[in-house]
C-alpha cells in the first residue's frame, strides 16, 4: 500500500511540475499578416496575358490576403530571402472558397490550385556545374534574373490523393506537397505548420540550397475555372 501511495505521489509531482513549466516559444524572423503588400512583388508569366488579383481586405478586426483568378495565373514573391536552416519553421491560416472540378495534382491540363505557398530556393552558380551554369544563365539573360533552383509547393489539392508528395508536371525542380485536399473543409480557416527542411529532404533525397524565399499563388489558367481563396497571415521562425 505504501508503495502504491509513493507512486502516485511521483506521478502528481511530475504532472504538476509539467504542467507549471513554459510552453515551448520560438524566435520568430518574420510574421507577415497583410496590412499592406509592401513586402511582396507580382510575379508575372510571359506566356500568360490574364493574371490574378490579389487585394488585402478586412475580416472582422483582421486584414487578410484575398487572392482570385479567373482563367488566370500570376504570383506574388516575397521581397526578402532567409536561411532555411537558421529558420526551418513556417506556420499560415488559409481559406479556400472552392476547389476545381477539373483540377488534377498529376497532369499539366490539370494544374491548377485555389492557393498555394511555396518556398523558393535560391540558385546559386558557385555550387553548380559548367552545363547547369550554362542553362540558368540562358534564363537570367531571358527573364532578367536567375529561376528557382527548386521549390517547394504547399497545395490546397483540388482532389483526395493517395501520395502527399507529387513532382511537378512541368519540373522535377518542384514538389507539391498536400496539405489539404478535395472539399471537406472549403469555407473553414485552417492552420498550417511545416519544417521546410525536413519536407525538402522527403520531397527530394538531399539537403535544400541555404536560402530561400516565399511565393504565393491562386492559378486557374490551365483549367479556366475561377476560384477565391485568403491567407490570413504567415510567419517563419525557429524553436528556441
Amino acid at each position: 500500500m505504501k508503495v502504491n501511495i509513493l507512486l502516485l505521489t511521483l506521478v502528481l509531482i511530475t504532472c504538476v511540475t509539467t504542467a507549471l513549466l513554459p510552453a515551448q516559444e520560438h524566435l520568430v524572423l518574420f510574421r507577415e499578416e497583410f496590412t499592406t503588400l509592401d513586402q511582396w512583388r507580382p510575379l508575372y508569366f510571359p506566356k500568360i496575358k490574364k493574371h490574378s488579383s490579389y487585394t488585402i481586405q478586412s475580416d472582422g478586426e483582421v486584414s487578410v490576403l484575398k487572392a482570385e483568378s479567373n482563367a488566370s495565373a500570376s504570383a506574388l514573391i516575397f521581397k526578402k530571402t532567409f536561411n532555411v536552416y537558421e529558420y526551418p519553421l513556417i506556420t499560415w491560416r488559409w481559406k479556400v472558397e472552392n476547389i476545381y472540378e477539373k483540377g488534377n495534382e498529376k497532369t499539366k491540363e490539370g494544374d491548377d490550385y485555389p492557393l498555394r505557398v511555396y518556398v523558393i530556393f535560391e540558385y546559386n552558380p558557385t555550387n553548380s556545374g559548367f552545363l547547369e551554369r550554362l542553362k540558368y544563365a540562358s534564363a537570367k539573360l531571358l527573364y532578367g534574373e536567375y529561376p528557382p533552383h527548386s521549390s517547394l509547393n504547399y497545395i490546397w489539392a483540388n482532389r483526395n490523393q493517395a501520395e502527399k508528395i507529387i513532382t511537378s508536371s512541368y519540373t522535377e525542380r518542384a514538389k507539391m506537397i498536400l496539405l489539404q485536399s478535395g472539399p471537406s473543409k472549403v469555407g473553414t480557416w485552417q492552420t498550417e505548420e511545416v519544417n521546410i527542411v525536413e519536407d525538402y529532404e522527403r520531397a527530394f533525397g538531399t539537403k535544400p540550397p541555404a536560402v530561400a524565399s516565399l511565393a504565393m499563388m491562386n492559378d486557374s489558367d490551365n483549367t479556366g475555372e475561377h476560384s477565391v481563396s485568403y491567407l490570413d497571415y504567415i510567419e517563419v521562425y525557429k524553436s528556441e
